[in-house]
């Protein structure tokens, strides 16, 4: 939200209320927390009576982890400040109170966190807060930057901040969007919607940037949260509420990559999704026709063609039309569901339901919902309701613990019956006017935090029915903590190039919010893509975290576009099983770090500042680069970090520091094994779920001499079984494998007339 005209002029309609200068402060303890009050008047103070008839800001300083401060902006404290608020964890409160000192001079306020100071300003009529990494400077808020802002038009008042840029400084994030990945010049609003990948709105808002100068800005608020990045004011980040009060937390990990992990340790780190979902995911489609024999027949002709499939996915049409949702098999199309689920599993396939948590008026669950208070209501105690998406239909109130024990009871039968994972659809279409939650939560608020509160239900009794590490999600909606409750797929895209790479570059936004593991339609869910389309997003979407095909109104199976197109799913699925064990531990250190699998150039590589804008190629984990082909010609142009680089697919080798241009057949891409690797690869093919420790092959990349690598393999609960180093001196590598199980094998990739010696002991 914009509330100037240029650089001098305020909006005729808006009356501002600038903090100018330090007045006073206090120093607050409660419970063992230190918190600095600091006073900053709209006007400078020369004598007593200037005093008189002037509004103020209060700023609170605190610190709730090490290298974190949370600045919170208040106006008027009388107001009522309701949540849902940001579940902030705080890893260890003690130590981060430890850590903060507070200090006064003449001229200046020091408010320290670890290696992160906020300086205040004390000189008269030089309002100022500087925020610094030890000694270099990461942003400031200074002259007319903190402010309240009254619009005499609408009656509406906001807080706002606005936060330096430096110069070559790029802010990203702010969850899946899929508009230019570097955000600078763009106005985003923080609202969720469903209105598909092409579009400046998206179904995964997070009030969350990160800078390449490696500090990130989370808005510690759940509703409508504005931002204009360098839209209003070229050189700083302007964000802004409604009310009389803004909390924001400056996040110092120092780079990028440790920012998200501090990040994720405030705003709780993904679990871990077990192995098996990492492995090809086949739907039925959208509004596709299908029954049983439709689906066996998939399956069957997956079997045939020696395609590894995974998990199946029922869509929405598993339940009867105008249900949505009933929980129930339709019947006339599905007459004996936990048989046919039974012979699925005994193919080894695992199942997944479509389910939302909107309740049709003609699901017979509505009456049961609305008799025990469950849907939400309107101020006036109706049960609220529409038209779209099912004749009649309500929102499941997940503030009513009541409720979200109802819905999961639902679930509950399901999951008895053979379903092991739900797809969670939805969760964006939530009313705010004349809306009474159970709990009293802001509406407002509550539009964005939805999601949370819906993931959270289903997360937590798949995690309570099949156990930790075997619970996960198909997830569509999201917000700030989304991410402990995986996986999220990039929702409704269309099957054409530019949609593809509108997605990956929602993904990677996505990922700068920690969201540790993605997925999307491959080859699109609007339309049916040509079979260049199909094959070319086949190589995306097996080398992404997670896989599934998927569609609207046609059927995504290989075979219905081209046999070769069965020859290339066929060829990097079994390529991503052979991955498993170093994909199985790249998903461990997401869980343990918050970093995620798939992850910009610029986060893996902030000093190397070509890598800062790209969008179209992403590291999978720390050690392989891949830039999926986006031409019908099969060229693709990519950015290579420096040293020397290894493609795995076609054996050669490449030199970094510089762009490089190949084509590619539909059997090969950009698969870059990183300079300094250890590529733990197994013994299967036909599973993601296996032993990775027997028979794992250690691929040694090591083109410079006196160089080193370590690595780790871990069984199917993430447990390391086998540790790794290598060094290479001249032309011998020595490999040393600390192993509590297993068996190996190590070769050494790249470089002619190497010798791997094992020096074990």
């Amino acid at each position: 939200m914009k509330f100037t005209s240029g650089y001098w002029m305020v909006r005729k309609e808006i009356t501002p209320l600038y903090a100018v200068e330090y007045a006073d402060h206090r120093i607050i303890e409660e419970i063992g927390a230190k918190q600095l009050v600091i006073y900053a008047p709209a006007s400078h103070i020369e004598k007593r009576g200037d005093q008189l008839n002037l509004g103020m800001l209060t700023i609170y300083l605190s610190s709730p982890a090490e290298d974190v401060i949370k600045v919170s902006v208040r106006h008027f404290e009388g107001a009522a400040y309701r949540g849902p608020f940001i579940d902030v964890q705080a890893e260890d409160a003690a130590s981060a109170q430890a850590q903060v000192q507070i200090e006064e001079t003449q001229t200046e306020l020091r408010f320290r966190s670890g290696h992160t100071t906020a300086v205040i300003d004390k000189r008269p009529g030089m309002w100022g807060i500087r925020f610094y990494d030890d000694n270099r400077l990461l942003t400031e808020s200074g002259y007319r930057n903190m402010a309240y802002m009254k619009n005499n038009d609408t009656g509406k008042n906001y807080v706002l901040e606005q936060l330096a840029l430096d110069i070559d400084e790029y802010v990203y994030g702010l969850g899946e969007r899929f508009t230019p990945f570097v955000k600078n010049g763009q106005t985003v609003d923080i609202w969720n919607e469903d209105g598909g990948t092409a579009s400046e709105i998206t179904y995964k808002n997070v009030p969350f940037y990160i800078s390449n100068k490696g500090y990130g800005i989370l808005v510690d608020n759940e509703g409508d949260v504005s931002f204009e990045i360098a839209s209003e004011k070229v050189e700083r980040v302007q964000f802004s509420v409604e009310g009389e009060r803004l909390d924001y937390y400056l996040i110092n990990g120092t780079t990028p990559k440790g920012t998200v992990s501090k990040y994720t340790a405030l705003t709780g780190k993904p679990a871990l999704p077990p192995a098996w979902s990492f492995g090809l995911w086949l739907t039925t489609s959208f509004t596709t026709n299908y029954d049983e024999a439709t689906t066996s027949a998939f399956i069957q002709g997956m079997a045939d063609r020696d395609i590894p499939l995974h998990v199946f996915h029922f869509d929405c049409f598993w339940m009867e039309g105008y249900e949505w949702c009933n929980f129930t098999w339709d019947p006339k199309t599905f007459p004996d569901p936990k048989e046919m689920l039974a012979r699925y599993h005994e193919k080894g396939l695992k199942i997944c339901v479509w389910i939302n948590p909107y309740i049709g008026q003609k699901s017979p669950l509505f009456r049961e919902g609305m008799a025990h208070g469950y849907l939400l209501k309107k101020t006036n105690g109706d049960v609220w309701q529409t038209d779209l998406w099912q004749a009649g239909a309500a929102v499941v109130d997940f503030t009513n613990p009541a409720a979200a024990a109802w819905y999961q009871g639902k679930l509950k039968a399901l999951l008895d019956m053979g379903v092991d994972c739900f797809k969670t659809d939805f969760g964006e279409r939530i009313p705010v006017r004349d809306i009474a939650y159970y709990d009293g939560s802001d509406p407002v608020k509550m539009h964005n935090y939805y999601p949370y509160l819906y993931n959270k239900a289903v997360f937590e009794l798949l995690e309570k029915e099949r156990g930790r590490g075997e619970a996960v999600l198909f997830a569509r909606s999201a917000t700030v903590g989304g991410q402990q409750f995986p996986v999220h797929w990039g929702g409704d895209c269309s099957a054409s190039y530019p949609s593809m790479a509108e997605t990956l570059r929602g993904g990677l936004s996505l990922a700068c919010a920690g969201f540790g593991f993605w997925s999307h339609d491959i080859s699109g869910f609007e339309n049916t893509a040509p079979a260049d389309v199909y094959k070319r997003w086949c190589q995306f979407g097996i080398l992404s975290s997670h896989s599934r095909l998927h569609g609207s109104d046609s059927y995504r199976v290989p075979w219905m576009f081209d046999e070769e197109a069965c020859e290339v799913l066929r060829t990097f699925v079994k390529l991503k099983c052979a991955l498993m064990p170093y994909l199985y531990r790249q998903a461990v250190l997401s869980h343990q770090e918050g970093v995620p699998v798939m992850r910009p150039m610029f986060m893996e590589f902030p000093s190397d500042r070509a890598c800062e804008p790209l969008d179209k190629q992403y590291m999978l984990g720390d050690s392989l680069l891949v830039a999926p082909v986006f031409q019908a010609s099969g060229e693709v142009e990519y950015y290579v970090p420096e040293g020397k680089w290894y493609n795995l697919l076609t054996k050669k080798t490449v030199d970094g520091g510089k762009w490089q241009k190949e084509t590619h057949d539909y059997f090969s891409l950009p698969l870059l094994v990183r300079p300094g690797s250890i590529l733990a690869v197994g013994a299967q093919t036909d599973r993601p779920d296996y032993d990775f420790y027997e028979d794992v092959c250690l691929l040694i990349y090591l083109p410079q001499d006196h160089s080193t690598a370590q690595t780790e393999v871990t069984d199917l609960h993430g447990k390391t079984v086998m540790r790794v180093r290598a060094a290479r001196e001249g032309c011998e590598i020595r490999v040393q494998v600390d192993c509590e199980k297993g068996s190996y094998q190590a070769e050494a990739l790249g470089v002619e007339g190497l010798t791997v010696v094992e020096s074990n002991v």
